[in-house]
């Protein structure tokens, strides 16, 4: 028998999470404002809320890849990060910069988590 699939929040372009037997996939998660951190705290305040929607929480995070549009935002991003993510049971982590969907984005998490 296969293990069962749940997605969670499903739409036409792709699902706000997966979950598959004890993983759970993350789409990336972006924010709203006018600068990184306040798109930060958005974003992860998302990535809190469809975590505990599959069942799980941040201290469960296996890894996180952050873009980042510009690189110049790397220290207010991680000011943010570092006041949000479990400092007993942090991610195995990755930052870089890309384009990101829209201009007005600049920052966008991408976690897979166990529950």
């Amino acid at each position: 028998m296969s293990t069962p699939i749940t997605r969670i929040e499903p739409g036409k372009r792709m699902s706000a999470a997966v979950v598959h037997g004890e993983i759970v996939y993350l789409a990336g998660q972006v924010g709203e404002g006018a600068d990184v951190t306040v798109q930060a705290r958005a974003a992860l305040a998302e990535v809190d809320r469809l975590l505990a929607a599959a069942g799980s929480d941040k201290s469960r995070i296996l890894s996180t890849t952050i873009w980042l549009a510009d690189m110049a935002d790397f220290a207010a991003m991680n000011a943010v990060w570092e006041a949000w993510v479990d400092p007993a049971n942090p991610p195995a982590r990755a930052t870089g910069e890309a384009k990101l969907a829209t201009p007005d984005y600049k920052v966008e998490f991408i976690v897979t988590a166990a529950r």
